[in-house]
């Protein structure tokens, strides 16, 4: 039965990935979590990691396969983001926003692919953000890293979808989240007059499509780019 595999997800201690995890431990699935700092949702199993630490990492996957077994499905949706200028944007602020987004969703996924390998089935599942495609001012590192996971997953696909293995990206566009939250009224209502749908999406929205990505309906899509932005980006 699917809802017996075991999900890993990256950054599950808050908004979208927190969101993430709560589904999945809603269906049934055995769920672990890595955070830097703070829990998972109740019914997830929490490591401390920092995906641009490959040795915490390895250590992380370790724990999570002595306490629940091989995983199965991996959600690489740890990020951050350090906006600004292409003219102001310093090397580390292009760097650091890289090395997490892109360099920690190949290290989890190079970790995780050697057990699906060896089980002849895996779920890879990258979150991006609709500014890959669409772009965003301010967000050149940002928004280069999440267009980035297309590459990976397409790629992923030609090396792996002869093993039962699938890659896909989901790219949301505005959550409500607490980052949304905080914006001013009036950003929030110039964003909104631009989504066909008018208004944000809820955290679970990402989740059940990501839900349905693991589960055995989705099993042969692969190399996949999912847009759950409510029209805004158009696939783009």
């Amino acid at each position: 039965m699917s809802a017996q595999r075991v999900v890993l997800v990256t950054g599950g201690n808050r908004g979208i990935g927190r969101a993430i995890a709560e589904r999945f431990v809603r269906e049934g699935y055995r769920v672990a979590v890595t955070a830097r700092s703070g829990d998972g949702p109740e019914g997830a199993l929490t490591v401390r990691a920092d995906v641009t630490d490959a040795a915490a990492l390895d250590a992380a996957f370790t724990e999570v396969e002595q306490q629940l077994g091989p995983v199965e499905i991996v959600v690489a949706n740890a990020g951050i983001t350090k906006d600004t200028l292409l003219l102001r944007m310093s090397e580390d602020d292009f760097d650091s926003v890289v090395a997490t987004n892109l360099g920690g969703t190949f290290r989890v996924v190079k970790r995780a692919s050697k057990g699906m390998l060896r089980a002849r089935f895996g779920r890879v599942i990258l979150i991006s953000s609709v500014v890959g495609l669409y772009g965003s001012a301010g967000q050149v590192n940002y928004s280069a890293s999440k267009s980035a996971l297309v590459g990976f997953a397409r790629s992923l696909t030609r090396e792996l979808g002869g093993r039962g293995i699938t890659a896909n990206v989901v790219a949301p566009g505005f959550i409500e989240t607490d980052m949304t939250a905080e914006l001013p009224e009036e950003t929030q209502k110039q964003y909104k007059a631009n989504i066909p749908a008018g208004r944000f999406a809820t955290p679970d929205e990402v989740a059940g499509v990501v839900t349905w990505l693991a589960g055995d309906d989705a099993g042969y899509i692969s190399g996949a780019v999912i847009p759950v932005d409510g029209g805004l980006g158009m696939g783009h």
